[in-house]
């Protein structure tokens, strides 16, 4: 690998020529992660990594990961972050004090370089001695807007306490009221109530259905037990030809040769391209 390049297909070969002490880790957090590759590592808010921005921008790099352990074949709950494809990097290096951005300048990197970022997330789940790891782009759990996603689910709140009430409100109303509650930001702030001596917070917590178990072996049976995979998504050949083009900086043609390519189709979100690996 060449250390002036950094992207989510450098970082995955790494996991890959490591995959037997990343399988064994007990955690993901304790496996030592390719540092010349990172921006930022940290644990306990998203993201947990950050890859650095490749200069020449062929790949562009600066790709976000966060690490989801389990030990069933279900992905673990996003208790903080809901999951998507993209992020803003300005929407999470804001504030007088942010951890995120502060460790990603100290290691040189251009945080306004790629304004919009990739998210990728590290998935490992175990099963009767078995284990999958999968790097799979957040796309895969975001098959609609996350404000529609939102606002979806706070309109089923509100038409269900309206039913048990029975009472109704207009639908101008109705769409007022769910319009201004569909924003993450809105419920992750602290509230300070006068009198109180508490403070509240609510928390969205996110789990994902059949569809979007990367792990489950009913839902996706192509991803076999006791193997390494990296889960791409794309529309078109042409989509599916760079990515394999980019995987091909990363790796060399005996590890292209002896990992199996293949397509699975996400029912609700197209195409994913997956390399894989046994463990």
């Amino acid at each position: 690998m060449e250390n002036s390049v950094y992207s989510i297909y450098h970082f995955f070969a790494h996991l890959y020529r490591n995959r037997k002490q990343l399988a064994a880790k007990e955690k993901l957090s304790d496996f030592a992660f390719d540092a010349e590759l990172l921006s930022y590592e940290g644990a306990g808010r998203f993201p947990d990594l950050a890859i650095r921005v490749n200069p020449e921008n062929k790949p562009p790099g600066g790709e976000l990961v966060e690490l989801k352990d389990s030990r069933s074949y279900s992905v673990s709950s996003f208790n903080s972050t809901i999951p998507s494809g993209v992020k803003a990097i300005a929407d999470i290096t804001g504030g007088k004090s942010n951890v995120l951005r502060e460790g990603m300048l100290a290691r040189g990197d251009d945080i306004h370089a790629l304004p919009e970022r990739d998210v990728f997330y590290l998935v490992r789940g175990r099963k009767n001695g078995n284990m999958k790891i999968c790097l799979v782009h957040g796309s895969f759990f975001e098959t609609v807007p996350v404000d529609e996603l939102i606002q979806g689910s706070f309109t089923q709140a509100l038409n269900e306490r309206l039913q048990e009430e029975d009472e109704e409100i207009s639908e101008e109303l109705r769409a007022l009221i769910t319009g201004l509650f569909s924003r993450q930001d809105t419920f992750s702030k602290v509230r300070h109530v006068k009198n109180a001596s508490v403070r509240l917070r609510f928390r969205v917590m996110t789990e994902v259905n059949r569809q979007g178990n990367i792990l489950s072996s009913r839902s996706y049976p192509k991803i076999k037990d006791n193997t390494i995979s990296l889960v791409l998504p794309y529309k078109t050949e042409a989509e599916r030809a760079q990515q394999q083009r980019y995987i091909r900086m990363a790796i060399s043609k005996s590890e292209w040769e002896v990992g199996s390519s293949f397509t699975i189709c996400h029912p609700l979100n197209g195409k994913f391209l997956v390399l894989s690996y046994a463990l």
